[in-house]
């Protein structure tokens, strides 16, 4: 009897375990500690033999199946008036966009985001970050559609240290994370360089698309999963 007990506790021991550890919900710091090394040392070493190809594999590898499902942790930023603005007063899904002012956008990006933030601003939070003095990022948001929050971390003021390792240091920047209502990471981009010598108008559908394709994919599709889940459990039998 107690050998067949002890078998019983073990086996709901390990079940039980097994449980935990499925409901765990891994923040986006804790995915960067245990992947980013490994990363930079192959990455470095890609770089290092001009292998820019092998690179990028490793960049798509590191934030697709390592980073991508983690949740973000609630960092803190500045908005425009100095205040302290957490990831958290976002209830809607995230639209997280790092920038910096010395980055020089497409000429059809700035646009293509303003266009997008009007047309998804009921169901979307479209979130600048610039790493940037409070007096840099309040000219630049003037260039901002008002559906979109612009906030700033200034590292001059040695504060947000920790955010700017994480998000600012770890990927580099300008890159994009697109987050859910939970703030569970969907997808991480990068940028990409624009051809030199295209058009405006060739700009701005480049960017709509892409960006709009990013929303599409992730985030309504997302949302859209969520709802039919919940009209699934409240359907009768």
């Amino acid at each position: 009897m107690k050998k067949i007990l002890l078998v019983f506790l073990l086996i709901f021991g390990i079940k039980s375990w097994s449980q935990q550890e499925e409901n765990y919900e891994i923040s986006f710091s804790e995915a960067l500690a245990t992947h980013l090394p490994s990363y930079k040392q192959k990455a470095d070493k890609a770089y290092r033999l001009r292998n820019f190809e092998e690179a990028e594999v490793l960049y798509d590898s590191l934030v697709n199946h390592k980073l991508a499902g983690s949740f973000m942790d609630d960092f803190s930023f500045k908005n425009l008036k100095g205040k302290e603005v957490s990831l958290s007063k976002f209830q809607k899904p995230v639209y997280l966009l790092t920038y910096a002012s010395w980055h020089i956008t497409g000429k059809g990006e700035l646009p293509a985001l303003n266009e997008l933030a009007e047309k998804y601003r009921d169901v979307i939070d479209f979130v600048i970050v610039f790493w940037d003095e409070k007096k840099t990022a309040k000219n630049l948001s003037k260039n901002f559609n008002r559906h979109i929050s612009v906030l700033y971390v200034d590292e001059t003021e040695n504060e947000g240290a920790f955010v700017v390792k994480q998000l600012k240091h770890s990927l580099g920047l300008p890159t994009c994370f697109l987050l859910d209502d939970q703030k569970q990471i969907m997808s991480i981009t990068r940028k990409a360089i624009q051809p030199y010598g295209i058009s405006k108008e060739e700009s701005f559908k480049v960017n709509y698309e892409s960006i709009e394709n990013g929303i599409a994919n992730h985030l309504l599709m997302q949302k859209q999963k969520k709802r039919n889940n919940i009209n699934l459990a409240l359907s009768p039998e």
